[in-house]
């Protein structure tokens, strides 16, 4: 398993394959997600199975090691209404993932990359705040990128709306039930409550949905996750870092 078009995965290596290949390559790509309701036509996985495909493409193309993904992030408090949904808290996701990047780290990974896809403002604080003892720590929000140009509904990701269901139609389209699709909007300044979790109940008529989803279309999900998977390899794996860890 190498960077000939095959992804080097962690959990599929015995422990004497995982040692040689850290000493030819010791950087460590750590998909994490969040199990979180996407209305009613997205999986409750759908920040980590967008998570993981990014970091497997990623290891397929370039070579890099990659860990099992972390399902389990920390949630908007009002989502908890929602069958299903589990959540970590902050200081539970920091400390499980500071344990888990010790371990790999004694074992000789100098650099981890974290992507995630869940835009929760206390999850990113957990994720931007993980020590070590000396690798680079690098935090990826894969929706910190520029899509406004390949959306025609809405300005942004949002949630579950048309740019993360395009996605899902184009890598999961046996996941995603288009005759759920509901549209519902919220204004700038209400979204930005909703991210931090600072709606005290989900907004009414929402089904948990942020956005158009009824815009989307697995070709706008292609030139989304192209371009997202072209932003991280750029300033991710083409641009050394000087600093120690950074929130790309």
């Amino acid at each position: 398993m190498d960077a000939n078009g095959v992804a080097v995965g962690l959990d599929e290596l015995s422990w004497v394959d995982v040692a040689a290949h850290l000493a030819r390559d010791p950087r460590l790509l750590i998909p994490v997600g969040a199990l979180e309701q996407h209305g009613p036509h997205l999986p409750l996985g759908t920040n980590v199975l967008i998570a993981r495909r990014l970091a497997l493409d990623l290891s397929r193309e370039l070579g890099v090691l990659r860990a099992p993904a972390f399902h389990y992030g920390v949630n908007v408090r009002t989502e908890r209404a929602f069958a299903g949904t589990a959540a970590l808290t902050r200081k539970t996701l920091h400390r499980a993932l500071n344990e888990l990047l010790a371990a790999w780290e004694a074992h000789g990974v100098t650099e981890f990359i974290l992507i995630t896809t869940h835009r929760h403002e206390p999850h990113l604080e957990a994720l931007a705040s993980l020590l070590t003892r000396r690798a680079r720590v690098r935090v990826v929000d894969a929706w910190d990128v520029d899509i406004d140009d390949l959306l025609e509904a809405q300005a942004g990701p949002l949630h579950a709306g048309e740019a993360e269901t395009s996605v899902m139609l184009f890598l999961y389209p046996e996941l995603v039930r288009m005759d759920r699709a509901r549209d519902f909007e919220l204004p700038p300044g209400e979204f930005e409550k909703y991210l931090r979790g600072g709606l005290p109940v989900p907004p009414p008529g929402s089904a948990g949905v942020v956005g158009r989803p009824t815009a989307a279309s697995a070709h706008k999900g292609e030139q989304i996750y192209r371009r997202i998977l072209e932003s991280i390899r750029r300033s991710v794996f083409e641009q050394p870092r000087d600093r120690e860890s950074d929130t790309v």
